[in-house]
Protein backbone atom coordinates (compact mmCIF):
# COMPACT_ATOMS: atom_id res chain seq x y z
CA UNK A 1 0.00 0.00 0.00
CA UNK A 2 1.25 3.44 -1.21
CA UNK A 3 -1.48 5.90 -0.77
CA UNK A 4 -2.17 8.64 1.64
CA UNK A 5 -4.82 6.40 3.05
CA UNK A 6 -3.37 3.05 3.40
CA UNK A 7 -0.78 5.25 5.63
CA UNK A 8 -3.21 6.52 7.32
CA UNK A 9 -4.78 3.06 8.54
CA UNK A 10 -1.19 2.09 9.72
CA UNK A 11 -0.84 5.25 11.74
CA UNK A 12 -4.22 4.51 13.33
CA UNK A 13 -2.43 0.99 13.84
CA UNK A 14 0.77 2.57 15.29
CA UNK A 15 -1.16 5.14 17.42
CA UNK A 16 -2.81 1.82 18.86
CA UNK A 17 -0.03 0.20 19.73
CA UNK A 18 1.54 3.30 21.22
CA UNK A 19 -1.63 3.99 23.30
CA UNK A 20 -1.32 0.56 24.47
CA UNK A 21 2.64 0.12 25.47
CA UNK A 22 1.64 3.82 27.54
CA UNK A 23 -1.87 3.45 28.64
CA UNK A 24 -2.42 -0.48 28.98
CA UNK A 25 -5.31 -1.93 27.38
CA UNK A 26 -8.08 0.74 27.49
CA UNK A 27 -7.61 4.30 26.72
CA UNK A 28 -9.54 7.61 27.82
CA UNK A 29 -9.84 9.99 25.42
CA UNK A 30 -10.90 13.27 27.42
CA UNK A 31 -11.40 15.15 24.48
CA UNK A 32 -13.91 12.82 22.55
CA UNK A 33 -15.02 11.77 25.89
CA UNK A 34 -14.62 8.07 24.64
CA UNK A 35 -13.00 5.15 26.26
CA UNK A 36 -10.93 2.30 23.40
CA UNK A 37 -10.58 -1.07 24.04
CA UNK A 38 -7.46 -1.14 22.22
CA UNK A 39 -6.49 -5.63 23.60
CA UNK A 40 -8.29 -9.07 22.55
CA UNK A 41 -9.45 -9.92 26.11
CA UNK A 42 -10.43 -6.63 26.43
CA UNK A 43 -12.41 -6.07 23.05
CA UNK A 44 -14.03 -9.50 23.83
CA UNK A 45 -15.46 -8.81 26.83
CA UNK A 46 -17.24 -5.69 25.13
CA UNK A 47 -18.85 -7.70 22.67
CA UNK A 48 -19.51 -10.46 24.31
CA UNK A 49 -21.59 -9.16 27.39
CA UNK A 50 -24.41 -6.70 26.23
CA UNK A 51 -26.09 -6.12 29.72
CA UNK A 52 -22.94 -3.91 29.93
CA UNK A 53 -21.83 -2.42 26.70
CA UNK A 54 -25.07 -1.79 24.45
CA UNK A 55 -25.38 -1.52 20.76
CA UNK A 56 -28.42 0.53 21.08
CA UNK A 57 -27.22 4.15 20.54
CA UNK A 58 -31.15 5.32 19.14
CA UNK A 59 -30.94 7.82 22.87
CA UNK A 60 -28.24 9.59 22.16
CA UNK A 61 -28.47 11.33 19.31
CA UNK A 62 -31.79 13.11 17.89
CA UNK A 63 -34.51 10.78 16.71
CA UNK A 64 -34.76 10.86 13.13
CA UNK A 65 -37.92 8.94 11.53
CA UNK A 66 -35.58 7.37 8.37
CA UNK A 67 -33.06 6.34 11.01
CA UNK A 68 -35.86 4.97 12.85
CA UNK A 69 -37.17 2.98 10.07
CA UNK A 70 -33.89 1.14 9.63
CA UNK A 71 -33.16 0.90 12.95
CA UNK A 72 -36.54 -1.62 13.98
CA UNK A 73 -35.23 -4.41 12.26
CA UNK A 74 -31.91 -3.88 12.43
CA UNK A 75 -30.49 -6.09 15.04
CA UNK A 76 -26.89 -5.38 15.00
CA UNK A 77 -27.91 -2.04 17.26
CA UNK A 78 -30.02 -4.10 19.29
CA UNK A 79 -29.52 -5.48 22.84
CA UNK A 80 -31.70 -9.07 23.76
CA UNK A 81 -34.59 -9.03 24.24
CA UNK A 82 -35.32 -7.95 20.78
CA UNK A 83 -32.40 -8.80 19.57
CA UNK A 84 -32.55 -12.52 20.14
CA UNK A 85 -36.49 -12.21 18.55
CA UNK A 86 -35.19 -10.56 15.20
CA UNK A 87 -32.13 -12.47 14.88
CA UNK A 88 -33.86 -16.10 15.88
CA UNK A 89 -37.01 -14.67 13.03
CA UNK A 90 -34.17 -13.90 10.22
CA UNK A 91 -31.99 -17.67 11.08
CA UNK A 92 -35.41 -19.01 9.59
CA UNK A 93 -34.83 -17.81 6.42
CA UNK A 94 -31.24 -17.22 6.01
CA UNK A 95 -30.16 -20.48 6.82
CA UNK A 96 -26.90 -22.43 6.58
CA UNK A 97 -28.01 -24.49 4.15
CA UNK A 98 -29.24 -21.34 1.79
CA UNK A 99 -26.04 -20.09 1.97
CA UNK A 100 -24.11 -23.58 1.14
CA UNK A 101 -26.49 -24.25 -1.54
CA UNK A 102 -25.06 -20.82 -3.41
CA UNK A 103 -21.95 -21.86 -4.06
CA UNK A 104 -23.01 -22.86 -8.05
CA UNK A 105 -24.42 -19.98 -8.79
CA UNK A 106 -21.47 -17.87 -7.10
CA UNK A 107 -18.76 -19.89 -8.83
CA UNK A 108 -21.18 -18.95 -12.22
CA UNK A 109 -21.66 -15.24 -11.22
CA UNK A 110 -17.86 -14.68 -10.84
CA UNK A 111 -16.89 -16.40 -13.82
CA UNK A 112 -19.54 -14.16 -15.66
CA UNK A 113 -17.78 -11.25 -14.59
CA UNK A 114 -14.36 -11.89 -15.56
CA UNK A 115 -15.47 -12.83 -18.96
CA UNK A 116 -16.60 -9.07 -19.39
CA UNK A 117 -13.02 -7.86 -18.84
CA UNK A 118 -11.50 -11.60 -21.09
CA UNK A 119 -8.49 -10.76 -23.63
CA UNK A 120 -7.46 -7.93 -21.41
CA UNK A 121 -4.35 -7.51 -19.69
CA UNK A 122 -5.67 -4.66 -16.89
CA UNK A 123 -8.36 -4.22 -15.47
CA UNK A 124 -9.88 -2.48 -11.88
CA UNK A 125 -10.72 -5.53 -9.54
CA UNK A 126 -13.31 -3.38 -7.85
CA UNK A 127 -15.36 -2.25 -10.74
CA UNK A 128 -14.93 -5.81 -12.34
CA UNK A 129 -15.23 -8.33 -9.25
CA UNK A 130 -15.28 -7.33 -5.93
CA UNK A 131 -18.29 -4.81 -5.97
CA UNK A 132 -20.54 -6.38 -8.36
CA UNK A 133 -20.56 -10.46 -7.23
CA UNK A 134 -22.02 -9.98 -3.98
CA UNK A 135 -24.06 -7.52 -4.83
CA UNK A 136 -25.07 -9.67 -8.06
CA UNK A 137 -25.14 -12.68 -5.33
CA UNK A 138 -27.35 -11.13 -2.27
CA UNK A 139 -29.86 -8.99 -4.77
CA UNK A 140 -30.76 -12.21 -6.89
CA UNK A 141 -31.22 -14.17 -3.53
CA UNK A 142 -33.25 -11.72 -2.47
CA UNK A 143 -35.47 -11.13 -5.50
CA UNK A 144 -34.96 -7.45 -6.22
CA UNK A 145 -33.63 -6.54 -9.91
CA UNK A 146 -30.05 -6.95 -10.58
CA UNK A 147 -30.51 -3.55 -12.86
CA UNK A 148 -30.95 -1.78 -9.65
CA UNK A 149 -27.11 -2.35 -7.94
CA UNK A 150 -25.93 1.00 -8.95
CA UNK A 151 -28.91 1.80 -6.66
CA UNK A 152 -27.01 0.04 -3.95
CA UNK A 153 -23.21 0.74 -5.00
CA UNK A 154 -24.37 4.56 -4.88
CA UNK A 155 -26.00 3.80 -1.41
CA UNK A 156 -23.29 1.87 0.24
CA UNK A 157 -20.93 4.40 -0.76
CA UNK A 158 -22.65 7.32 0.96
CA UNK A 159 -23.24 4.93 4.35
CA UNK A 160 -19.84 3.71 4.18
CA UNK A 161 -17.06 5.75 2.21
CA UNK A 162 -16.25 8.18 5.72
CA UNK A 163 -16.55 11.12 3.57
CA UNK A 164 -19.26 12.81 5.18
CA UNK A 165 -17.15 12.55 8.53
CA UNK A 166 -14.36 15.03 9.61
CA UNK A 167 -11.20 15.26 11.42
CA UNK A 168 -12.65 15.10 15.06
CA UNK A 169 -15.17 12.31 14.95
CA UNK A 170 -17.00 14.10 17.84
CA UNK A 171 -21.03 13.94 18.64
CA UNK A 172 -21.16 17.27 16.74
CA UNK A 173 -19.53 15.53 13.72
CA UNK A 174 -20.76 12.13 13.48
CA UNK A 175 -24.63 14.53 13.85
CA UNK A 176 -23.51 16.64 10.46
CA UNK A 177 -22.91 12.80 9.09
CA UNK A 178 -26.02 11.55 9.91
CA UNK A 179 -27.71 14.58 8.44
CA UNK A 180 -25.98 13.93 5.28
CA UNK A 181 -26.79 10.60 4.55
CA UNK A 182 -30.18 10.96 6.17
CA UNK A 183 -31.80 11.04 2.29
CA UNK A 184 -29.88 8.05 1.33
CA UNK A 185 -31.61 6.23 4.25
CA UNK A 186 -34.67 7.64 3.17
CA UNK A 187 -34.37 6.57 -0.58
CA UNK A 188 -33.44 3.18 0.33
CA UNK A 189 -36.25 2.23 2.71
CA UNK A 190 -38.56 3.12 0.47
CA UNK A 191 -37.21 1.16 -2.09
CA UNK A 192 -36.91 -2.14 0.52
CA UNK A 193 -40.38 -1.35 1.99
CA UNK A 194 -42.02 -1.70 -1.62
CA UNK A 195 -40.24 -4.48 -2.17
CA UNK A 196 -41.03 -6.26 0.51
CA UNK A 197 -44.47 -5.51 0.48
CA UNK A 198 -44.50 -6.70 -3.21
CA UNK A 199 -43.40 -10.02 -2.10
CA UNK A 200 -46.09 -10.04 0.75
CA UNK A 201 -48.44 -9.85 -1.63
CA UNK A 202 -46.84 -11.94 -4.03
CA UNK A 203 -45.20 -15.08 -2.24
CA UNK A 204 -42.08 -16.29 -3.93
CA UNK A 205 -39.25 -19.08 -3.63
CA UNK A 206 -36.76 -16.15 -2.41
CA UNK A 207 -35.47 -14.95 0.64
CA UNK A 208 -37.55 -12.31 1.24
CA UNK A 209 -40.80 -14.08 0.78
CA UNK A 210 -39.29 -16.19 3.36
CA UNK A 211 -38.60 -13.30 5.69
CA UNK A 212 -42.20 -12.55 5.58
CA UNK A 213 -43.39 -15.89 6.47
CA UNK A 214 -41.07 -16.73 9.11
CA UNK A 215 -42.85 -17.11 12.78
CA UNK A 216 -41.20 -17.34 16.07
CA UNK A 217 -43.34 -18.27 18.96
CA UNK A 218 -46.45 -16.95 17.05
CA UNK A 219 -45.17 -13.64 15.87
CA UNK A 220 -43.51 -12.61 12.59
CA UNK A 221 -41.76 -9.96 11.63
CA UNK A 222 -43.32 -6.74 10.60
CA UNK A 223 -42.16 -5.08 7.07
CA UNK A 224 -40.65 -2.20 8.97
CA UNK A 225 -38.71 -4.95 10.51
CA UNK A 226 -37.78 -6.46 7.23
CA UNK A 227 -36.66 -3.07 6.04
CA UNK A 228 -33.72 -3.47 8.58
CA UNK A 229 -32.11 -6.35 7.72
CA UNK A 230 -32.99 -6.41 4.20
CA UNK A 231 -30.50 -2.72 4.34
CA UNK A 232 -28.11 -4.80 6.09
CA UNK A 233 -27.50 -7.86 3.75
CA UNK A 234 -27.75 -5.38 0.33
CA UNK A 235 -25.28 -2.77 1.89
CA UNK A 236 -23.13 -4.21 4.93
CA UNK A 237 -23.37 -7.14 3.49
CA UNK A 238 -22.01 -6.60 0.60
CA UNK A 239 -19.05 -4.00 1.30
CA UNK A 240 -17.73 -6.40 3.39
CA UNK A 241 -16.80 -9.08 0.85
CA UNK A 242 -15.93 -5.90 -1.54
CA UNK A 243 -13.48 -5.08 1.27
CA UNK A 244 -12.07 -8.67 1.98
CA UNK A 245 -11.66 -9.55 -1.68
CA UNK A 246 -9.39 -6.05 -2.58
CA UNK A 247 -7.42 -6.15 0.88
CA UNK A 248 -6.83 -10.23 0.12
CA UNK A 249 -5.69 -9.06 -3.92
CA UNK A 250 -3.31 -6.33 -1.91
CA UNK A 251 -1.88 -8.34 0.55
CA UNK A 252 -1.31 -11.44 -1.43
CA UNK A 253 0.21 -8.70 -3.82
CA UNK A 254 2.76 -7.75 -0.96
CA UNK A 255 3.46 -11.21 -0.40
CA UNK A 256 4.28 -13.05 -3.51
CA UNK A 257 5.86 -16.13 -2.00
CA UNK A 258 2.80 -16.75 0.03
CA UNK A 259 0.57 -16.19 -2.63
CA UNK A 260 2.36 -18.43 -4.94
CA UNK A 261 1.55 -21.48 -2.25
CA UNK A 262 -1.85 -20.35 -2.14
CA UNK A 263 -1.92 -21.16 -6.09
CA UNK A 264 -0.75 -24.41 -5.88
CA UNK A 265 -2.95 -25.58 -3.02
CA UNK A 266 -5.95 -23.89 -2.98
CA UNK A 267 -7.27 -25.82 -0.33
CA UNK A 268 -5.25 -23.41 2.09
CA UNK A 269 -7.25 -20.16 0.67
CA UNK A 270 -9.75 -20.26 3.60
CA UNK A 271 -6.92 -19.88 6.22
CA UNK A 272 -4.80 -17.14 4.31
CA UNK A 273 -8.37 -15.37 4.02
CA UNK A 274 -9.39 -15.47 7.93
CA UNK A 275 -5.32 -14.10 8.50
CA UNK A 276 -6.40 -11.26 5.80
CA UNK A 277 -9.30 -10.35 7.70
CA UNK A 278 -7.13 -10.30 10.66
CA UNK A 279 -4.74 -8.18 10.00
CA UNK A 280 -7.21 -5.70 7.64
CA UNK A 281 -10.30 -5.97 9.45
CA UNK A 282 -12.94 -4.27 7.09
CA UNK A 283 -14.61 -2.75 9.93
CA UNK A 284 -11.85 -1.54 12.49
CA UNK A 285 -13.60 -0.47 15.20
CA UNK A 286 -16.90 -0.94 16.58
CA UNK A 287 -18.58 1.09 19.10
CA UNK A 288 -20.77 0.12 22.53
CA UNK A 289 -22.78 2.42 24.96
CA UNK A 290 -22.47 1.10 29.20
CA UNK A 291 -25.65 0.39 30.87
CA UNK A 292 -23.69 1.08 33.87
CA UNK A 293 -20.49 1.85 35.94
CA UNK A 294 -18.08 -0.86 34.45
CA UNK A 295 -14.52 -1.84 35.77
CA UNK A 296 -12.19 -2.70 32.50
CA UNK A 297 -8.42 -2.67 31.99
CA UNK A 298 -7.70 -0.92 35.47
CA UNK A 299 -10.24 2.01 34.12
CA UNK A 300 -13.67 2.61 35.72
CA UNK A 301 -15.88 3.61 33.16
CA UNK A 302 -19.39 5.88 33.82
CA UNK A 303 -22.81 4.98 33.13
CA UNK A 304 -23.52 6.21 29.44
CA UNK A 305 -20.11 6.29 28.43
CA UNK A 306 -19.32 5.47 24.56
CA UNK A 307 -16.65 2.38 24.39
CA UNK A 308 -15.25 1.82 21.19
CA UNK A 309 -14.17 -1.68 20.87
CA UNK A 310 -10.69 -1.55 18.45
CA UNK A 311 -10.88 -4.60 16.28
CA UNK A 312 -7.73 -3.52 14.61
CA UNK A 313 -5.92 -3.26 17.75
CA UNK A 314 -6.78 -6.41 19.18
CA UNK A 315 -6.59 -8.54 15.93
CA UNK A 316 -2.83 -7.34 16.60
CA UNK A 317 -2.35 -8.18 20.43
CA UNK A 318 1.11 -9.49 20.80
CA UNK A 319 0.23 -11.20 23.91
CA UNK A 320 -2.40 -13.05 21.51
CA UNK A 321 -0.64 -13.18 18.42
CA UNK A 322 3.12 -14.63 17.59
CA UNK A 323 4.36 -12.00 15.16
CA UNK A 324 1.31 -9.96 14.94
CA UNK A 325 2.14 -7.78 11.94
CA UNK A 326 3.05 -10.38 9.60
CA UNK A 327 0.74 -12.02 7.24
CA UNK A 328 0.79 -16.02 8.06
CA UNK A 329 -1.65 -17.86 5.43
CA UNK A 330 -1.26 -20.36 7.29
CA UNK A 331 -2.03 -19.15 11.44
CA UNK A 332 -3.67 -21.19 13.79
CA UNK A 333 -5.56 -20.69 15.76
CA UNK A 334 -6.40 -17.42 14.25
CA UNK A 335 -9.19 -15.84 17.08
CA UNK A 336 -9.74 -12.71 15.26
CA UNK A 337 -12.27 -10.73 16.03
CA UNK A 338 -12.96 -9.25 12.91
CA UNK A 339 -16.83 -10.51 12.43
CA UNK A 340 -17.51 -9.69 15.94
CA UNK A 341 -18.25 -12.10 18.48
CA UNK A 342 -20.96 -13.19 20.79
CA UNK A 343 -24.63 -12.38 20.13
CA UNK A 344 -23.72 -10.30 17.48
CA UNK A 345 -21.42 -12.32 15.35
CA UNK A 346 -21.48 -11.05 11.39
CA UNK A 347 -24.79 -13.11 10.65
CA UNK A 348 -23.53 -12.71 7.05
CA UNK A 349 -19.69 -14.20 7.53
CA UNK A 350 -20.23 -17.61 6.41
CA UNK A 351 -21.54 -15.68 3.18
CA UNK A 352 -18.66 -13.49 2.86
CA UNK A 353 -16.11 -16.18 3.32
CA UNK A 354 -18.06 -18.49 0.40
CA UNK A 355 -17.77 -15.77 -1.49
CA UNK A 356 -14.48 -15.05 -0.58
CA UNK A 357 -13.44 -18.23 -1.85
CA UNK A 358 -15.10 -18.74 -5.05
CA UNK A 359 -13.68 -15.54 -6.13
CA UNK A 360 -10.19 -16.53 -5.66
CA UNK A 361 -10.73 -20.33 -6.48
CA UNK A 362 -11.78 -18.28 -9.67
CA UNK A 363 -9.25 -15.41 -9.99
CA UNK A 364 -6.27 -17.98 -10.16
CA UNK A 365 -8.11 -20.46 -12.45
CA UNK A 366 -8.13 -17.84 -14.92
CA UNK A 367 -4.77 -16.14 -14.49
CA UNK A 368 -1.66 -17.28 -14.01
CA UNK A 369 -0.24 -14.04 -12.86
CA UNK A 370 -1.91 -10.62 -10.83
CA UNK A 371 0.09 -7.96 -9.86
CA UNK A 372 -1.06 -4.49 -8.31
CA UNK A 373 -0.77 -1.74 -11.53
CA UNK A 374 2.55 -0.16 -10.36
CA UNK A 375 1.99 3.17 -12.22
CA UNK A 376 -1.85 4.00 -10.95
CA UNK A 377 -2.57 4.98 -7.53
CA UNK A 378 -4.42 2.52 -5.36
CA UNK A 379 -7.52 4.95 -4.16
CA UNK A 380 -9.12 3.46 -0.38
CA UNK A 381 -11.77 3.94 1.60
CA UNK A 382 -11.58 6.50 4.67
CA UNK A 383 -10.02 3.92 6.85
CA UNK A 384 -11.69 5.30 10.10
CA UNK A 385 -14.58 4.08 8.89
CA UNK A 386 -13.65 1.06 6.73
CA UNK A 387 -10.78 -0.60 5.31
CA UNK A 388 -11.42 -1.21 1.71
CA UNK A 389 -10.16 0.17 -1.53
CA UNK A 390 -11.99 1.99 -3.81
CA UNK A 391 -10.06 1.49 -7.41
CA UNK A 392 -7.50 -1.18 -7.06
CA UNK A 393 -5.88 -2.14 -11.12
CA UNK A 394 -4.78 -5.13 -11.78
CA UNK A 395 -1.89 -6.45 -14.23
CA UNK A 396 -3.04 -10.08 -15.01
CA UNK A 397 -1.73 -12.16 -16.91
CA UNK A 398 -3.90 -15.37 -18.39
CA UNK A 399 -3.70 -19.12 -17.31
Amino acid sequence: MTTQESFAFEGMLARAAELRDRSGPVHHDEEAGTWRVLDHPGVSRVLSDPAAFSSDFSGLTPVQEDFETFRKGNFVGMDPPDHRKLRTLVSQAFTPRVVAGLEPRIRAIAGELLDEVAGTSRFDVVDALAYPLPIIVIAELLGVPVADRPLFTRWAQVLFSGDQLGESADMADIQRALDAIAPTIREMNAYILDHIRHHRAHPGPGLTSRLVEAEFNGERLEDQEIVGFVALLLIAGHITTTALLGNAVLTFDRNPAEAAALRSAPERLPAALEEVLRILPPFPELGRRTTREVELGGHRIPENAIVMADLASANRDPALFERPDVFEPGRSPNPHLTFGHGIHFCFGAPLARLEGRIAFEVLFSRYRDLAVAPDVPVEFQNPAVIVSVRHLALDVAQA
